[in-house]
């Protein structure tokens, strides 16, 4: 190995910069090739969540963990829809190591990891599931001390950058609206599941910080490493330059790539880290990976990320392992009121809403985005197109997108009928069945619990979803009052997927046969989960990209992470490996 070529990382986020940080502080140098004219990727827009069972930060809090726990969690989740797509192996080594990885960035001082206080696993019926203590985030970052760079950093707008999780999940955010009798109250749009998770786009009314300029969530994270990056001489980060091919020796390893820049196409030598994400931006690939056509599929991610490290994988041999469509981590939202771009919301789960298909009828838990995906893109029982249905209440009380509590929406961006056969027939909806869901849906919503598809069961969105002073249930409400309002629905993408690059537990990608291709390794979202299979909970995309990043940082200056012995303690069958993984590629 030659330590003085340079490692070539394709993608300047999270995963990337920390690749490159990582190698550069074990000896050797690293470029950063960002396509984008920012560095930060769909990281730095996001919720800054980083999941990590047993985590040393939690010990030091005092909470309890075990890898034990986390590992039954994560088994316990993933069981239930396609579990041969876990690859066991990838999955320990994950597993074992994250807890390493996390204390490693601390102690490199590329980011103060704090637990984001009261945030339980999303799978709270699952064995070995915690009501708080796998989540990390940073502790607020000043963006000063970004010096030039921080205008180079993106800012999510989806987040309430600047403020934290404790004050957001301590105090709430509530959006006002004037109820019946004139009276000031409230509702929690801004408290929702969808927030800790995914925040909220379309016209958010969060406020910028008071003075200064305080970093928190995907932007502060991003920035606690891009600090500690610039630190480092040995790390050249390159903005506005696309990688477009993958360079190899005589002998098929990979070597380098070639770029366009702004002074043209450019080569640069050295094993190559794919750190691009996903392929929100790629129709093909949107409709090859989820089987969504364009009306049906948005994004709010950069739109930078189109799927480069996806097909430079294959232009080389390597392999998209598959996992189900309707596992993908993806919400139910809509085309933007103005312009071009999409948003989501709490909406779907405040009260006086629903989700039926075409015939009229539900078919899911309709405020849990999880249960909403995994049922609307079942391979065996589709049931696209997929539409929000509410009444005025809903309108007076919580608004929607960029309209707010009381508003009158755009004209023509929703359908508005005075009955709900109307409204049917508007959308293209069984109105006569509607109008039977209806009044089923809005007796369920009197009692506060919903038999049918368990609304109101889960407890992460309980806590964070609906309005907390509607009762009997937060998520649950009549709808019976005129006029009532639907709009066709479509999924929107956040710059997390579960299909990708195939790639070990070591992050080395693999060719159709299972072994690895020299010189090429995939960090982030670039790189399918198969770490945990269906088992997606929030954090996970980061927390798995930051230690992919640890350890092919560490292998690739010549000193890798040594394996754990494998555990006894558990007596669970394998589930899958890179053999079996085979059934899964495309």
């Amino acid at each position: 190995m030659d330590k003085t070529e340079p490692i070539i990382v394709v993608g300047g986020g999270l995963s990337g910069l920390a690749t490159a940080l990582a190698a550069a502080t074990q000896g050797r140098p690293a470029v950063v090739l960002e396509a984008a004219d920012l560095v930060g990727g769909a990281a730095a827009y996001s919720g800054g969540q980083v999941w990590c069972g047993a985590n040393h930060v939690a010990a030091r809090e005092g909470i309890e963990d075990s890898l034990d726990l986390a590992e039954t969690y994560i088994r316990d989740v993933a069981r239930h829809l396609a579990p041969e797509t876990l690859d066991d192996d990838a999955f320990t080594r994950w597993l074992q190591t994250s807890p390493a990885a996390m204390k490693f960035w601390e102690d490199l001082g590329a980011i103060a990891w704090t637990v984001i206080p009261g945030l339980a696993d999303y799978h709270n019926e699952a064995d070995g599931a915690l009501p708080q203590g796998r989540y990390l985030t940073n502790e607020v970052i000043d963006g000063s001390t970004l010096g030039p760079w921080r205008e180079k950093l993106r800012y999510s707008p989806y987040f309430p950058v600047g403020t934290t999780y404790r004050e957001l999940l301590e105090k709430g955010r509530r959006a006002t609206y004037v109820d019946d009798d004139g009276h000031d109250g409230t509702a929690a749009k801004h408290s929702h599941a969808g927030l800790p998770a995914f925040g909220l786009a379309d016209d958010n009314g969060f406020d910028g910080p008071d003075a200064g300029d305080p970093l928190t969530y995907g932007t502060g994270v991003v920035a606690s490493f891009l600090r500690r990056v610039l630190a480092e001489p040995s790390i050249d980060i390159r903005l506005a330059h696309r990688v477009t091919a993958l360079l190899q020796d005589v002998d098929g390893a990979v070597s380098g790539v070639r770029a366009s820049s702004p002074a043209g196409d450019v080569e640069f030598r050295g094993p190559v880290v794919l750190a691009t994400s996903t392929y929100d931006w790629d129709p093909e690939a949107v409709s090859d990976i989820l089987g969504l056509d364009p009306e049906d599929w948005g994004s709010v991610a950069p739109e930078s990320i189109r799927g480069d490290g996806l097909r430079l994988a294959r232009s080389v041999g390597g392999e998209l392992a598959r996992i189900p469509a309707n596992a993908t981590p993806i919400l139910p939202g809509w085309r933007s009121q103005v312009g071009t771009g999409f948003g989501y919301g709490p909406e779907y789960a405040m009260p006086h809403s629903m989700i039926v298909d075409r015939s009229g009828r539900r078919y899911c838990n309709d405020s849990y985005w999880v249960d909403i995906c995994r049922k609307t893109l079942d391979p065996d029982d589709r049931h696209l197109p997929f539409f929000l249905i509410w009444d005025d209440q809903h309108r007076r009380k919580y608004g929607l997108a960029a309209t707010p509590p009381g508003g009158e929406y755009p004209e023509g961006w929703v359908q508005q009928g005075a009955t709900l056969a109307e409204l049917g027939e508007k959308l293209g909806i069984d109105g006569a069945e509607l109008t039977k869901t209806a009044h089923r849906f809005s007796g369920f919503a009197r009692d506060g619990k919903d038999p049918d598809f368990g609304r109101g069961s889960v407890d992460y969105v309980n806590r964070f979803a609906g309005d907390p002073d509607n009762a009997p249930s937060p998520v649950l409400g009549p709808i019976e009052e005129a006029p009532f309002y639907g709009i066709r629905l479509r999924f929107v993408g956040t710059g997390i997927g579960t299909s990708g690059v195939h790639i070990d537990g070591d992050g080395h990608v693999l060719d159709r046969s299972g072994a690895p291709i020299d010189g090429l390794y995939a960090a982030g979202s670039v790189a399918a989960l198969t770490t945990t299979g269906t088992a997606y909970n929030s954090g996970i995309a980061l927390g798995r990209g930051l230690t992919l990043a640890y350890l092919i940082g560490h292998e690739l200056a010549g000193k890798p992470i040594p394996r754990q012995a494998e555990p006894t303690h558990h007596d669970h069958e394998r589930v899958g490996d890179h053999a079996q993984m085979g059934a899964v590629h495309g």
